[in-house]
Formats: C-alpha cells, structure tokens, sequence
C-alpha cells in the first residue's frame, strides 16, 4: 500500500465518529512503536512531521523509516507536515513526498492568513496533497512553535466559513483551549475545551473535518517516572482524555499526539539507565522506549480516538 492522504480516513472518520491519530515522530524507534501499535489494534494513521524532526532526522531518513512501516505493516499511513511556517517548507515536503501539509498562517491577519494558505492549497492540490489551515492561536511551547498567553485566542466561529470557502483547505484547526507541551495550565487551573465554539464550527461547517492541536494529556504515570529519575516536572497538566473522547465523537476527526510520545519515552529511558547503569548499549534503553510507545498509542487508539479496526 502507498501512503496516503488523509481525506478518506477523515471522510470515514466524520461519518464514524472517531478521530484519527497524529503522532509526532523525530526517530527510528517512535515510528516502530507508532506504527506496531496501530497495526496491533489496525487503525489508520497519520505519521506528523515538524520542521525540528527534519533539521534533526532530515528529510530523506523520515520518508525512507515511514516508507518501510508502509512495507511492513500494510497499513493506510498520512505523512504529514506538522505547522508549516511558510510556503517554502510546504512546497519542499510535497515536492519530498509529504501526501499533507499544514500551514500556519494563525500569527497573521485573517487576509494575510488566507492569502498564504491558499497559495499552499493551490500548489498542493495540483499535486494531490491536502492541507490543513488554522484559525486562532494556541498557548504554549513545542518545537518552533512559541505563543504567549497574551498572544493566544480562541478560534472566531464566525470566520470559519469565509476562510474555508476562499482558501480551499482540507480540514481546519482550532482553538478551543488546547494548548501545546506539557504545561498547559496554571498550577490550580481546570483544564477545560470550550466545546460551545466547537458546536458552532460544526454547524457553520457540516461535515468538514476539524483538528485539535496540543492534545496530549500529560500522563502522569510517565511524569512520576521522570520526576522519580531526577527530572523536574512540578505541574505538567494535560488535556483530561475523556474531553478528547467527546470532541472525538463530534466534528473533531484529527488529533495531534506528540508531548505524551516524548514524556513516555523520555521516562522508559531514565528508568532503565537507572536501573542499569552499566549499560551502554543503546538497544538496551531504546528497545524500553519503543516499547512505551506502543502502550502510549495502543492507549490512544483505543480509548481515546476510537480508531482501532478502522484500518
């Protein structure tokens, strides 16, 4: 099977009221545990990359390790580009193979952003690739992605319409209190989505795919490892999974997963290393480390997305 894009899972997944994952990788070993998890529970798949995971994996190594998970699981897989920053990183991964890109014009006026990503969508749909577009700005720090409290805003629903009628965009992220990394809130603040204005983009746009960004839900049972193993992580948060399951089951057909995949690695490595510490062999602690991520996107499909046997 070839990789894909993402629009039939989507068109599934709107009808099923499931949400696809998209998980972030930068390595060898979270592609395998990525995909060995999804083709033990057979779910679909989009595999996200930042332009951090390029400037550290490169390119060409991604798309080889992505190629060979195709191989060997046979599974439908997305290769997709995680919060493209202009048109020049856009054209390079549909030029490079990407089926999905995402260009995050949200830092811009509405016509700036408009303009920019239809410039994208017009190139990428002439060569079969879907993009997804942003309006609003969410909180927090991953990669180069960086927005201030005072920077960040819910999604407007009443511009959902205009900006998907001119721009063209395949599916559409939004605000609705989100927020990327590990600490999403204050120390005593209730995590909460504002699933009013997730209603209101639903009904201004049927049946048209939306995406949650800085979704992961801070586990912390991985947290207490890596704070027990000398790390420092005093009030890392995350987004509470059954609000997840909720907006999985309405409008929301993609999910973005990647600080759950680092924090889960992250902690198999200190425990092992600390446990053994006359190891040296990096399979020794990247064998642990795969294999939370397995568990982490076996939990995900399973519990939280509702993909599993959608494949």
């Amino acid at each position: 099977m070839p990789i894909v894009t993402s629009k039939e899972m989507f068109n599934k997944a709107y009808e099923g009221g499931y949400a696809i994952g998209a998980f972030n990788v930068n390595n060898m070993e979270i592609i395998q545990g990525i995909t060995e998890a999804a083709a033990e529970v057979r779910s679909p798949l989009i595999l996200q990359v930042s332009a951090g995971a390029r400037k550290y994996a490169k390119h060409v190594y991604l798309m080889k390790l992505i190629e060979a998970a195709v191989e060997d699981t046979g599974l439908p897989i997305c290769v997709h580009l995680d919060h493209g920053a202009d048109f020049e990183i856009c054209r390079s991964c549909i030029d490079g193979g990407f089926t999905s890109v995402m260009i995050d014009g949200s830092s811009r006026s509405f016509e700036d952003n408009i303009k920019l990503t239809k410039q994208v969508v017009d190139y990428a749909h002439d060569r079969g690739v879907v993009v997804e577009g942003e309006l609003g700005r969410l909180e927090g720090v991953e990669d180069e992605v960086k927005v201030s409290a005072e920077d960040s805003s819910y999604t407007d629903p009443s511009q959902v319409e205009e900006f998907v009628k001119r721009t063209g965009v395949d599916s559409l992220a939004i605000a609705i209190g989100t927020s990327h990394g590990a600490y999403k809130f204050k120390p005593g603040q209730k995590p909460q989505l504002r699933f009013d204005i997730l209603r209101e983009v639903e009904k201004r746009l049927p049946g048209f795919p939306i995406v949650l960004h800085g979704a992961s839900s801070v586990l912390p049972e991985y947290v207490d490892i890596v704070n027990k193993y000398g790390g420092n992580m005093p009030g890392a948060v995350g987004i509470p999974e059954e609000m997840l399951r909720q907006a999985a089951k309405m409008a929301v057909c993609k999910i973005n997963i990647d600080s759950d995949l680092r924090l889960g690695f992250t902690a198999a490595v200190r425990k092992h290393l600390a446990e053994n510490p006359s190891h040296f062999d990096p399979r020794e602690y990247l064998k642990p480390a795969r294999e939370t991520i397995k568990e982490v996107v076996r939990r995900k499909i399973v519990s939280v997305l509702g993909s599993d046997n959608k494949a």
